[in-house]
């Protein structure tokens, strides 16, 4: 093989090691912003703006606060990356994230996270309205500073109070559309304002013994199976009796509401069968709580998309 041919072969490996350096780092990045959990966000902020509509809005205000929504969401996840890595490193469910495994710098991450917010708040002011920019910011801030830094580390009602970020898009799905608050989108803020703990306290059971390791004082990690199971049960009755106040307030059809009872329904039943398994073991295997995070999960997209449909099946 000549030396001509051998030099380009080996500068083309180069260049795929490069590529591929490149692709790993852009990749680390978009990990930093969680889009499994971006996803979640916005399934509660499209269809609230069918909702708002009454109709479908146009498409162009959907992308814009779409892509603003996710800038925001992307930003307050960086940030939370950056605060919490000294714990993530000590969680299972976490360690393979980029500032753990040292792909992204601490620096660059906090910049990322920052640059995030100020685009995206510019974003939404731009090509939404100032409202929906607000609430986005107030949304990253408190997930940021309420949540992350001020109430995950003191207290075991950290994702009670702190899970409150996550209702935002509710807010800014109605106010991108009608550019102003009312009551419909209050009370889908509490729906998922009540629908947080159950969720994310199956996720924590799974995972006690990491949050028990890494000093954070998730509830499960604190109390028996059993007390959390009850603690779930309860939040789950409010949550279900708060999604049927969707149906005066924003005088739905009788799709909604029937929609809310039959998805109520199935919640409570796998939440008191949770509890029930819950009584006499602490063994994971037989509570199975990741059978509740899934269907928290459908629970909430489904239970929102009857809120957009209702007004199109009058």
């Amino acid at each position: 093989m000549s030396s001509d041919v051998r030099a380009h072969e080996s500068e083309a490996a180069r260049d795929v090691v490069v590529a591929s350096s490149l692709s790993d780092r852009l990749g680390a990045y978009v990990a930093l912003t969680k889009p499994r959990i971006i996803e979640l966000l916005l399934l509660t902020t499209v269809p609230v703006m069918f909702l708002a509509a009454r109709a479908v809005p146009p498409l162009s205000l959907v992308l814009a606060t779409v892509i603003g929504g996710a800038l925001s969401a992307g930003s307050a996840n960086a940030l939370n990356c950056v605060f919490d890595a000294d714990i993530d490193t000590k969680m299972r469910r976490t360690a393979r994230r980029p500032l753990p495994r040292h792909k992204v710098p601490t620096r660059n991450a906090l910049i990322f996270g920052l640059v995030l917010g100020v685009v995206s708040t510019v974003f939404l002011w731009t090509l939404v309205n100032p409202l929906s920019a607000m609430l986005a910011l107030a949304a990253n801030v408190f997930y940021v500073v309420g949540y992350t830094m001020l109430l995950k580390r003191r207290t075991s009602q950290n994702i009670v109070w702190g899970g409150a970020a996550g209702c935002f898009p509710a807010l800014i799905g109605w106010t991108a559309v009608t550019n102003e608050l009312a009551w419909a989108p209050i009370v889908l803020f509490l729906v998922v304002f009540f629908w947080t703990p159950p969720h994310f306290w199956a996720l924590a059971m799974r995972y006690r013994e990491d949050y028990a390791a890494a000093g954070v004082p998730m509830l499960p990690s604190l109390v028996s199976s059993r007390e959390v199971g009850n603690q779930i049960v309860l939040y789950s009755w409010v949550m279900v009796l708060t999604s049927l106040v969707l149906w005066p307030v924003a005088d739905t059809g009788s799709f909604y509401p029937s929609a809310a009872i039959i998805l109520g329904i199935g919640f409570l039943v796998e939440a008191y069968d949770l509890r029930s398994r819950a009584r006499d073991t602490e063994e994971l295997s037989v509570i199975k709580p990741m059978r509740l995070f899934h269907l928290s999960n459908a629970y909430l997209a489904l239970l929102f998309v009857a809120a957009a449909a209702d007004p199109f099946i009058r």
